[in-house]
């Protein structure tokens, strides 16, 4: 069974906080590109954040669009092979349906990952973030 399954949205007033969930089952989380991707109704979907992680002869890097840059945060846990997304002072523009997603290592960059989802392998199923007052 090769999926990632995603928790944590909700709604939440302007200025609050939300933490997404991602576990992975099938596969090594670590051993992949991990991002997130959000999609609002009538908008194309847009990368959040993607990150690749140090493995010993490459240097790890981090992507982030510019509109989340200082609030939101992209990790992993190795030992639950689970992704999350830290998002602090959330905007109602931040409001969109919110994916996980894992792209091979040697088929893509985190760039191009999280510009265009290149690479991208797995999807979550998506969880609705919802910022209003």
């Amino acid at each position: 069974q090769v999926q990632l399954v995603e928790s944590g949205g909700g709604l939440v007033q302007p200025g609050g906080s939300l933490r997404l969930s991602c576990a992975a089952s099938g596969f090594t989380l670590d051993y992949y590109i991990i991002g997130w991707f959000r999609q609002a109704p009538g908008k194309e979907r847009e990368g959040v954040s993607c990150f690749k992680s140090s493995d010993g002869s490459s240097d790890g890097s981090t992507y982030s669009a510019d509109s989340v840059k200082g609030r939101f945060t992209i990790s992993r846990d190795i030992a639950k092979n689970t992704m999350y997304l830290q998002m602090n002072g959330l905007k109602p523009e931040d409001t969109a349906v919110y994916y996980c997603a894992a792209a091979s290592r040697d088929m893509t960059s985190v760039q191009r990952m999280c510009l265009g989802g290149a690479g991208v392998d797995y999807w979550g199923q998506g969880t609705q973030v919802t910022v209003s007052s």
